[in-house]
């Protein structure tokens, strides 16, 4: 057995950096992070071979003192904390003092900087692994930083063989630079590869430009598929953009969250926003989101490892119950657009509105839908019953009422769902508004509305319940007879009174009123189904959810049931006033906008 001694500082520092240095990404992530802690307001960042021949990293920040570049090339020395007490709460990105001793030690590297605007001159110094820095020298160099570094892990050849091809760590590198840009709107980043510029982030201030660089990173669909939240509370300030439900993704690969403009990834957050969008999303998609969190630093603990891509929050039960809490209650609060624009306005621009203001931009395909998100605590409006009201007047009111383009301007009377025209296949309500064609699933749009009511009437206790007039005498499995035993008293707070009358036969007495045309023995056998496959003597909130989702799908219209037109302007009104109301309990879209624009382009007309 080997005697026990101390490293060399040179083997020691090398260890170290394969904490902080894994690949050329890392370099550039460590050397942005003190571009903005030294106050950079434009930073460029130029990259040869994917980052394995060179990386140049050049700010306008305060600069390093000349005294001082050679301490900030030395382990642990940073001028960011210097107590306990300011590491309990850590203001800036970097604060370990690892970062440039690090990258030193696996890499050939130059620091150049002045930190006085009225010098001509600032000074550099090189280091080619391990203790081993050269004097300093002078050279011209404005206010500012420049770090470059070439031949990453020329002196460890086993962990430069782990690199991949160059196309590859570039890509990594890229988004590297587009997370930290999306983490302070304020800063001005240009990143070039082998002399070609890849992407320019522009300094933004207003939301508009905020969004620019938003679509210039995602997509436009993004911003045309999103809505901008903000909301304080207390200590903690929560603001972004998150994704409409039907913009979802198959991957988690478009969801950022900064927590005072760090980017970290955390259970607490990403269970939040997932409990969020549990009703909303359809099976195995992920939502999309960019938010950030601002809260007092000493709330959260950054240093719990060793790339600050984790945090600890003091209160993970506050923070997760805000964040949860706030996106619940915005997507509850996204309902079909009210401020429609006239026909030639979006004929003229492919019919896209914003989801504040309302104006018209962008350009539009056969949209999932458009949406007004309107901030009304009392959004959830509807009669308690989902019978069809009926109105002898109505078709006729129909049938007078003119959409025509001269008078397109006068939306007042025009619902934003508009007003039915046709029935398809039994399927499908056609419906005319101020923007165009609306197609509506029917059965997907009164499962959402039938569902929400559920919800509501036992949130507030008070679900009607409907006696039947004939009680059902139903045959049941040994197993559902168990977990009718078991299961007795949530079945009753689901308004369904069952009672045994045999070893394998019950009789059932009363249903929710909501549902009482429905299959009451289909019913029971599915809710019996899901109580079974819980698994618990108790459900969760979320099981209770799902069970009543049960419900509503099967209380919701079928197929080939033929509805009136007054029908089917009922439930476009209940569509209206409902939360949630673009998507089904699963997730599916429950209506789609076609614009007069993009019925042009369906037929070729203006060409």
């Amino acid at each position: 057995m080997r005697a026990i001694k101390l490293l060399n500082p040179g083997l020691a520092n090398q260890i170290s950096a394969g904490e902080v240095v894994e690949r050329p990404a890392s370099v550039i992530k460590e050397a942005l992070e003190n571009s903005i802690d030294a106050g950079a307001r434009n930073i460029a960042v130029h990259v040869e071979a994917g980052g394995q021949k060179l990386m140049r990293i050049h700010d306008d920040g305060l600069g390093i003192p000349s005294d001082q570049l050679a301490l900030a090339l030395t382990p642990h020395a940073t001028s960011k904390i210097s107590c306990l007490e300011e590491l309990e709460c850590v203001a800036s990105l970097g604060f370990r003092g690892e970062a440039l001793a690090s990258i030193a030690s696996v890499a050939k590297l130059r620091l150049t900087s002045n930190s006085e605007s009225k010098e001509s001159l600032g000074y550099f110094i090189n280091a080619k692994g391990t203790d081993n820095f050269s004097e300093l020298s002078p050279i011209a160099h404005p206010r500012g930083t420049t770090l470059e570094v070439r031949d990453l892990f020329f002196n460890t050849p086993a962990r430069r063989k782990f690199l991949r091809k160059e196309r590859t760590e570039f890509n990594h590198i890229e988004q590297v630079v587009r997370r930290i840009s999306l983490s302070r709107f304020d800063i001005s980043i240009n990143l070039q590869h082998n002399g070609k510029e890849i992407f320019d982030f522009s300094s933004a201030s207003s939301s508009l430009d905020q969004e620019k660089n938003l679509a210039a990173i995602f997509g436009a669909d993004f911003i045309k598929k999103s809505i901008r939240i903000e909301r304080q509370a207390g200590d903690f300030y929560l603001s972004g953009w998150i994704g409409l439900p039907t913009f979802s993704r198959s991957r988690a690969d478009l969801q950022y969250f900064f927590v005072n403009e760090r980017m970290v990834r955390d259970q607490v957050v990403g269970h939040a926003v997932r409990q969020a969008y549990k009703d909303v999303l359809y099976g195995g998609r992920y939502p999309v989101f960019v938010l950030y969190l601002n809260l007092d630093p000493s709330l959260v603990d950054v240093n719990v490892h060793p790339s600050k891509q984790e945090v600890r929050f003091r209160n993970s039960r506050d923070i997760h119950d805000f964040i949860y809490s706030t996106l619940h209650r915005e997507i509850a609060r996204i309902k079909p657009f009210s401020k429609a624009s006239s026909l030639e306005t979006l004929a003229a621009t492919d019919g896209v509105v914003n989801l504040e203001t309302g104006e018209v931009h962008g350009q539009s395909a056969l949209e999932w839908g458009q949406y007004e998100h309107k901030a009304d605590p009392n959004s959830l409006h509807y009669s308690m019953g989902v019978e069809f009201t009926s109105n002898t007047k109505l078709r006729e009111e129909i049938s007078k009422r003119d959409f025509s383009k001269s008078n397109a301007d006068d939306n007042s009377e025009i619902p934003p769902l508009g007003y039915a025209i046709a029935y398809l296949k039994g399927i499908f309500i056609l419906a005319e508004n101020s923007s165009g064609l609306l197609i509506v699933d029917a059965h997907a749009a009164h499962e959402r509305v039938t569902y929400e009511k559920l919800k509501s009437s036992i949130e507030l206790d008070n679900l009607p319940i409907q006696a039947l007039l004939v009680p059902e005498v139903i045959s049941l499995s040994n197993r559902e007879i168990e977990i009718v035993n078991e299961y007795s008293d949530t079945l009753l707070d689901l308004g369904l009174e069952i009672d045994l009358i045999g070893e394998d036969t019950i009789v059932l007495r009363s249903i929710p009123a909501c549902l009482f045309n429905s299959d009451s023995n289909q019913l029971l056998h599915d809710l019996l189904s899901d109580l079974g496959n819980t698994g618990t003597s108790t459900l969760l909130d979320d099981e209770h959810n799902r069970l009543l989702s049960t419900m509503a799908c099967h209380g919701a219209i079928r197929a080939n049931r033929d509805l009136k037109i007054e029908e089917m302007n009922h439930l476009l009104r209940q569509m209206e006033s409902t939360e949630r109301s673009g998507q089904c309990n699963h997730g599916r879209p429950t209506w789609i906008q076609l614009s007069m624009g993009d019925l042009d382009k369906l037929f070729l007309r203006g060409r």
